[in-house]
């Protein structure tokens, strides 16, 4: 209580730690550890807190504003420095422990590391023809080139537009996966127009010695 004193502890004699002496076939043998009334203080509280039961210890809560750096990952560990349990009678208390976790957000956006991954498809007539077209980032809308002639599976990397090293080491990539969409349903029209262009010898698969497979795609993207 207010105004309350200490005075040495009884258990210990103000020591912190109490003896014991056990007789065993091998002599006498000592152990010490800690008092268990005055908690190794020594002393102890004569007239006890109702609320904290001298301990000086209630419990309460708090909101803790702290700073999460740029490029945290899932499952790793922020401590945050004495924002824990309060320590007994005064004591230096404890750390606040925050296990990241990361929450999906409907961007689109796939993260690989430091690495962003997008899906991005296109109708074949601009796989075919060309266009520029719009892609989520971490910093907002971003402009991409489609080259006329890219094939479905090819994948564009953006330098520098994926996530911040946590520890400072520059940035991420953002990785586009070019999909060629097919329509699934062809009015009559269309598929006249389809016909008369299949028959167009610039129509007919012709790979060459740049236009690598999937698996070499994957190796040169697992490469970099």
């Amino acid at each position: 209580e207010h105004g309350s004193s200490k005075s040495t502890c009884p258990t210990c004699g103000g020591a912190g730690q109490v003896t014991k002496i056990a007789n065993t076939f091998l002599g006498q043998m000592q152990t010490s550890s800690t008092c268990p009334q005055c908690g190794g203080e020594g002393e102890i509280v004569t007239n006890k807190c109702k609320q904290c039961h001298g301990n000086g210890i209630v419990q309460a809560e708090e909101v803790v504003t702290f700073k999460v750096p740029p490029g945290v990952a899932e499952g790793m560990q922020l401590s945050v420095s004495g924002k824990g349990n309060a320590a007994p009678r005064g004591g230096v208390p404890g750390d606040l422990l925050v296990l990241i976790e990361e929450k999906k957000d409907n961007s689109g956006l796939t993260r690989d590391g430091n690495n962003l991954l997008y899906d991005l498809f296109i109708s074949f007539t601009d796989a075919a023809l060309g266009t520029t077209t719009e892609i989520p980032t971490v910093d907002g809308k971003a402009k991409i080139k489609i080259p006329a002639g890219t094939q479905g599976g090819k994948v564009l990397r953006l330098k520098g537009k994926g996530l911040p090293d946590v520890n400072g080491y520059g940035k991420g990539d953002l990785l586009v996966n070019v999909n060629v969409w097919v329509p699934k349903h062809l009015s009559k029209e269309e598929k006249e127009m389809l016909e008369k262009m299949k028959t167009s010898a610039n129509f007919k698969p012709n790979p060459t010695s740049q236009d690598k497979s999937y698996f070499d795609r994957m190796r040169e993207f697992f490469s970099q």
